[in-house]
């Protein structure tokens, strides 16, 4: 058998990295709504600030309740029946959002360039990570657009009987800061797929790419109010959204908290479906049988990854006694590599957290760590003199009862505990209230789908970390979220389903 990349099977290849744009201009900066740009109803705007260097990028329109009630009224037309949108072939819907594709891939390095310096992340993970998935979510979606539909049903009786998938209607969709352009696309793709319109709150600290989108929305040929982006706050455009009396259903991507709140909104309006993805405090466990190598590497981008600002960060590493010692070396060692600085900069590879808030909060929690009695093995504090950058940091001889070890931390932060039994591991690793991914590294196949089975989390993966794409689902458990994004099982998120019965005068089979 030849492995892929030999003669038979060539790997795939990413594209080249360019540089970014040195003189990026941002155009777009106001509320979109029915393809058409708007200033805020109040004349507020908000500030967007770079976090390499704490300088402000831009002022963008503040949205709020009543640039809220704008967008949704547009939507709602937009969904009515005898609408283009409506009467639309389902086959068209998938051209528009190929067409979306084509522009998102035409613009990838504008893109690219915006998300590293609105959002401080790599631009060679925008650029490579980023945009790829975007445009492979786009034509997933676009390919599911006139495959969505329901069955003839054999009841009993003299009737003809057949379900229909119809979309739910205004969609309010509310997405976070640490995957901007992501997380658009992961919301936006399926819910245009199975024909409703929605409304867009993009994040406060990050809301450029998104209304970036706006225009290419606009050019891909999408009908006024299918799609509008409101940015602004949570406590003001997001509550707005979830609380409307005509919205249909909100989705969310953030905290537990806020998660918490927008579900409360939805039972006090009018109980809109609600699809959560929130936090996680994610086990990765590691058998002493492990390869080794695979496992530290595994483990390390597992957690460092977009400087620890990931939902499924591995920050609870479980490493089984007899090889505890050695991992936590190899760790460190790994962790020291990094070279941190501007994420434009090709040979950087840690760039800073999101804003002042988050990067006193990791602080905050580092020196939890200290306090309560675990090992600092490298890093623990912030680095540079401009900008919210904190070192590489790596905790061993942490205990479950830590705040480190139970907390949400997102941020570049590594815990390493030690485990001896499979029955120990395997209740140490479900006691937690979140449930969003688990890992498990080991050469034995009983051991990978005992804990497949046993880890109460909506992905596992097994001697790999962060693999995902547009075909998988991906949700939580618990308190990690409802419903699922992405794959099959995300569109079925942004449909009813329709029993239609028939009278006829006599059945044959």
């Amino acid at each position: 058998m030849k492995k892929q990349g030999s003669d038979n099977k060539p790997a795939p290849v990413s594209p080249a990295l360019p540089e970014p744009l040195k003189d990026l201009k941002i155009k777009y900066t106001k509320i979109f709504i029915n393809n058409e740009w708007h200033d805020s109803v109040s004349g507020k705007k908000f500030e967007v600030f770079n976090p390499a260097n704490e300088e402000k990028i831009c002022e963008v329109e503040e949205g709020d309740k009543a640039d809220v009630d704008k967008a949704v009224k547009a939507a709602r037309k937009a969904f009515e029946l005898g609408s283009p949108w409506r009467t639309m072939d389902a086959s068209e819907r998938g051209r528009l959002l190929n067409k979306l594709a084509d522009l998102v891939e035409r613009d990838r390095l504008i893109l690219a360039t915006m998300e590293a310096i609105d959002g401080g992340k790599l631009f060679s993970t925008a650029y490579l990570m980023d945009l790829g998935a975007c445009t492979k979510t786009l034509r997933y979606c676009a390919g599911w657009a006139d495959k969505i539909h329901g069955r003839t049903v054999p009841m009993d009786g003299n009737f003809f009987t057949f379900t229909r998938h119809e979309p739910i209607g205004v969609c309010g969709q509310i997405i976070p800061w640490n995957f901007p352009l992501v997380m658009f696309i992961w919301k936006i793709a399926p819910a245009l797929c199975c024909g409703n319109t929605v409304v867009v709150k993009p994040a406060e600290q990050t809301p450029l790419t998104a209304l970036y989108m706006g225009s290419l929305i606009k050019e891909a040929g999408f009908p006024p109010g299918v799609v509008n982006i409101v940015p602004g706050f949570g406590p003001t455009a997001g509550a707005a959204i979830s609380h409307h009396m005509d919205v249909d259903k909100v989705a969310f991507t953030g905290s537990t908290e806020v998660g918490k709140l927008i579900k409360e909104a939805a039972g006090k309006s009018n109980l809109k479906r609600v699809t959560l993805e929130l936090g996680g405090k994610s086990p990765n466990i590691i058998f002493a049988d492990a390869d080794l190598d695979t496992a530290v590497e595994f483990a390390h981008i597992g957690l460092f990854y977009h400087q620890g600002q990931c939902c499924i960060a591995g920050s609870r590493i479980f490493v089984e006694e007899p090889i505890y010692d050695e991992f936590v070396r190899r760790s460190i060692e790994r962790a020291k590599k990094y070279t941190l600085g501007n994420p434009l900069l090709p040979n950087v590879q840690q760039g800073p957290q999101i804003d002042k808030e988050q990067f006193q909060k990791i602080l905050e929690l580092i020196e939890s760590g200290k306090k309560e009695g675990a090992k600092l093995e490298c890093g623990g504090g912030p680095w540079g003199d401009k900008g919210y950058f904190i070192q590489p940091t790596v905790f061993s001889n942490v205990t479950d009862d830590m705040r480190i070890a139970k907390e949400e931390i997102f941020g570049p932060v590594q815990q390493i505990m030690k485990f001896k039994t499979v029955d120990e591991v395997i209740k140490r690793a479900n006691n937690t209230t979140y449930g969003l991914a688990a890992a498990v590294f080991t050469k034995d196949i009983d051991k990978a789908l005992t804990f497949s089975a046993a880890l109460q989390a909506g992905t596992v993966w097994v001697n790999c970390y962060n693999a995902m794409s547009a075909q998988c689902p991906f949700g939580g458990f618990k308190m990690s979220g409802n419903g699922r994004e992405m794959g099959e099982y995300g569109l079925h998120e942004y449909t009813e389903v329709k029993t239609v019965t028939i009278k006829i005068p006599q059945k044959n089979s």
